[in-house]
């Protein structure tokens, strides 16, 4: 899994001293970094909506590896046949650990993925800082509907408001991108907003403005007019997770094969867990928190 919520410009504030742009994005980055390699667990619940599928988890981590259980299908609670699927699915998982340790090597290698771009991005491209801050709001109350539950109750008073660093890039001409996968940096510019007594990232927005190849345009391309929006938040104990993500791209791979990723992901409803949690306990936590099987029949996922 990359930025947390409503970092929205308004009224600039009193400028600021001289900020190196350059230097910023690399502390900022550096801090995701480090935060990555010595993670607070959380659980917390995630919602995807892509071309094919609508769903709904709660989701724990755990030092094994996520473990996610589908709450609902298309808003709707999952029917008796999804429901035991799910159960089915995570007693599989205590039964046969092998399973586990698979699917936590895939998010491992995910993330080093998503680590490897970070850690061009200093390099990637030119930036301008603003002159000065601006406010931008790092909280986000929980905002995920659960079917059948009541959402909880917004945070008394008001949303706290902090200061940030708004910054906008371009491409850098000299950036030789290491691999195909870094190769996406070459054709983007976009804004994006750090906050200033962290120095975390909060909202990263990019638009793809030139065509990319990889691999000379046989592996594959990425067409102009793709969009990406990702959305930061400190969930508590500044401890800052990825609250939204909405990718918008189209391409082509092998030269036919037309690839489309319209994805909005939303995460809500953090609350920490013990570090040393074993997954088949986090499983039993998730299973004993479910109601009786339903009696009608709804869409499931899986």
């Amino acid at each position: 899994m990359l930025f947390a919520l409503l970092a929205v410009p308004a009224r600039a504030q009193n400028p600021p001293p001289s900020v190196d742009a350059a230097a910023l994005v690399r502390r900022a980055v550096a801090k995701r970094l480090a935060a990555d390699a010595a993670p607070q667990p959380v659980r917390f619940v995630f919602h995807k909506r892509d071309e094919r599928r609508d769903f709904t988890q709660t989701i724990i981590e755990t030092r094994q590896g996520d473990v996610a259980l589908t709450i609902a299908a298309n808003g709707q609670p999952l029917g008796p046949v999804g429901h035991q699927a799910q159960i089915d699915r995570l007693n599989n998982l205590v039964s046969h650990p092998d399973l586990q340790e698979h699917r936590h090597r895939n998010e491992k290698q995910d993330a080093a993925r998503i680590d490897k771009l970070l850690r061009e991005l200093p390099n990637a491209f030119l930036y301008h800082a603003d002159s000065a801050t601006v406010p931008c709001t790092v909280t986000v109350p929980p905002f995920i509907p659960i079917p059948g539950e009541p959402l909880p109750p917004p945070p008394a008073g008001p949303v706290p408001v902090a200061q940030c660093y708004h910054l906008t890039f371009t491409p850098n001409p000299r950036f030789n991108p290491p691999d195909a996968e870094s190769r996406i940096l070459t054709g983007m510019a976009g804004e994006l907003w750090i906050e200033t007594s962290h120095e975390r990232l909060v909202r990263l927005t990019a638009h793809v403005i030139a065509e990319v190849e990889f691999g000379w345009g046989i592996i594959g391309r990425l067409d102009k007019g793709g969009t990406i929006f990702l959305e930061q938040t400190d969930v508590g104990n500044d401890n800052w997770q990825l609250t939204q993500m909405k990718l918008n791209l189209t391409g082509k791979a092998l030269l036919v094969k037309s690839l489309s990723f319209r994805i909005t992901e939303e995460m809500s409803r953090f609350a920490p867990v013990p570090a040393d949690l074993d997954y088949r306990k986090a499983i039993q936590t998730l299973l004993s928190e479910q109601p009786p099987a339903p009696t009608q029949t709804a869409a499931s996922t899986r």
